[in-house]
């Protein structure tokens, strides 16, 4: 079983073996879960509409059209999901 080490400041590298696993890359969250017997499982964090935030039409600029709307989400999660 892996084992990690919390630092000073709370910080914990996830081993290596683990960030496989879980396919995590930089920049992803994660989610903790406390069972009742104190056990904790961990998961990557799955997408939410809040992660499409800022992608709406914004003041002063041109709207975009479906077309470029879908093109724009398909690159957001090519890049955000690419391995």
């Amino acid at each position: 079983m892996p084992t990690a080490t919390i630092t000073s400041k709370g910080q914990v590298t996830i081993p290596k073996k683990i960030r496989d696993e879980l396919g995590l890359k930089p920049g992803d969250k994660l989610d903790f879960e406390i069972d009742e017997q104190g056990k904790i499982g961990v998961s990557k964090k799955k997408f939410s509409i809040m992660d499409m935030a800022g992608i709406l039409h914004r003041p002063g600029q041109k709207a975009k059209t479906i077309e470029e709307m879908n093109k724009g989400v398909a690159e957001y999660f090519r890049k955000k999901y690419k391995k």
